[in-house]
């Protein structure tokens, strides 16, 4: 494990990361999406070929790039926009109507 793996390794928030990488954020924006940034990170990283050859500086000029656009996309868009998570993807297409939600109500319920 290099210095700069293993400096990654032990960032763990998503401010971490951004000021790690030095990618200028709005906290309103991190607060809200902190977990999607990260995943969408996770994703873009893992799509990038050759990244586990890369010597650190070319690494770290990658991860930032591709930090900085996954931050850039939830500054853009929202996460059911997005759809970085499965509950998000699930949901595709389907609505739940005011009166489906009315009759799990208790009080709507008849004996």
């Amino acid at each position: 494990m290099t210095i700069f793996t293993q400096k990654l390794s032990a960032l763990s928030s998503a401010e971490e990361f951004l000021e790690f990488f030095s990618v200028e954020y709005d906290q309103s924006v991190v607060h809200v999406n902190r977990l999607h940034i990260l995943k969408r990170f996770n994703q873009y990283l893992r799509a990038t070929p050759g990244t586990h050859k890369m010597e650190d500086d070319a690494l770290r000029i990658v991860c930032r790039d591709l930090l900085k656009k996954a931050y850039e996309d939830f500054v853009r868009s929202t996460p059911a926009q997005e759809k970085v998570f499965k509950v998000f993807r699930d949901q595709e297409g389907q609505s739940i109507g005011l009166t489906s939600l009315k009759t799990t109500l208790p009080s709507q319920q008849r004996p």
